[in-house]
């Protein structure tokens, strides 16, 4: 069963465009007069996003940027492809939803580096199996009379064959995975197909400038989450909590936590199981209620504060979440088993369960003292903690 992680994303990317878009069709009137200010900032903001998207590795976003130019370019002055272009619209079509389509499923790398040339190179395949594609269904499209009954259908082959398949595959891509990046993809193929079918009455120069501010506020919000959360867990960093510390009132709780030998089960399993601990246990944590935020502290250990409240508050709270992931059983696959009658022996065979404890140390803000020592005081109620047996809430 796959779950569909992207829903959201999508439909916000997709609803937040279709408004964007319906409220510069309704106030034309108002951005009409300064229309030729809009192509000097449509020059700056393409500029800017593919040099930022680029110092982010966000390499698709630069070079959708820049093709989206040429494009621009292409139709505005008369350059020795431009005529070609007009009297191939059919051709861009296809060329234009094929890059989408690539783009989505393969993923970033550096702009300035050995794959670079890889990029443009599957930009340049895209459009020979476009050309190809249109000269294969015009030769089938022949073959079949106009009389006959199937000749509508047929005629769909050079076109709206390949655009459907195309959205399928974006559609997929951008819903079964929480990327900011696919749905933005998603919503420049919807774009690129409604502006082919003049569904839409904006001049081109609008439309980009949405558009490109759209790649713009995704490689802004990536390179946020790039900076303030932990790519392992997908919980806020200790950055993060840091930038907490500053905006904390005078009461709240913070608490330490320590997965219970971890060092020794990383050791006797491996680093990929102890990477599937971290996860399984952030995503426990990331359960907590009664007001507290989760961050990974480093290493193994995790913090928790809880804003306005007291330490009894947070400490029956934490005990629910030290319970919760004491309880759960981890079951752990034997790696040895790599051929597929192993795989399909003994359900049991070959499979481990194990338990995982947390120790958590909890301190509330006394007066006059600063987050550090607070932080430093939950760390020594860890140690206690540890030291009474592990598996248990101290403070």
């Amino acid at each position: 069963m796959f779950k569909l992680e992207g829903f959201n994303v999508t439909a916000l990317s997709i609803s937040g465009s279709v408004l964007v878009f319906a409220l510069m069709v309704h106030f034309q009137a108002f951005w009409q007069p300064w229309q030729h200010i809009l192509v000097n900032v449509l020059y700056a903001l393409i500029g800017i996003t593919i040099v930022f998207a680029a110092q982010f590795s966000r390499s698709r976003f630069s070079l959708l940027a820049a093709l989206w130019l040429l494009f621009y370019l292409s139709f505005e002055y008369t350059l020795p492809w431009s005529a070609w272009l007009k009297n191939h619209k059919d051709w861009m079509l296809l060329t234009g939803v094929g890059v989408f389509a690539l783009f989505s499923v393969i993923k970033d790398r550096g702009l300035f580096s050995v794959h670079g040339p890889g990029r443009l190179l599957i930009i340049a395949m895209c459009g020979l199996i476009a050309h190809v594609w249109l000269w294969a269904s015009e030769l089938i499209i022949a073959q079949v009379p106009k009389t006959d009954p199937a000749y509508d259908y047929v005629q769909l082959l050079a076109l709206e064959v390949p655009v459907v398949f195309a959205s399928m595959v974006l559609l997929w891509q951008s819903l079964v995975k929480a990327n900011l990046l696919l749905s933005a993809l998603l919503v420049s193929f919807i774009i690129w197909c409604v502006q082919y079918y003049q569904l839409i009455a904006l001049p081109w120069e609008v439309i980009l400038t949405v558009l490109v501010c759209h790649y713009l506020l995704v490689v802004i919000i990536d390179s946020y989450f790039l900076a303030y959360r932990d790519e392992l867990t997908a919980l806020p960093s200790r950055r993060a909590l840091n930038q907490l510390a500053l905006s904390l009132g005078r009461k709240y709780t913070v608490a330490m936590m320590d997965i219970d030998h971890f060092k020794k089960f990383n050791d006797t399993y491996g680093h990929d199981i102890g990477d599937q601990v971290l996860k399984l246990v952030a995503s426990k944590l990331s359960k907590v209620r009664g007001g507290g935020k989760v961050y990974r502290y480093g290493g193994e250990e995790f913090t928790v504060v809880f804003p306005g409240k007291s330490a009894s508050h947070a400490a029956a709270e934490l005990e629910k979440l030290r319970q919760a992931i004491a309880d759960y059983k981890m079951v752990i696959r034997d790696p040895n088993r790599k051929t597929k009658q192993a795989r399909n022996g003994s359900k049991n065979k070959g499979m481990k369960t194990v338990s995982i404890t947390i120790s958590i140390g909890v301190a509330a803000r006394g007066s006059k003292q600063n987050f550090d020592r607070v932080l430093k005081l939950a760390d020594e109620a860890l140690y206690r903690a540890k030291k009474n047996g592990r598996n248990n809430v101290s403070y």
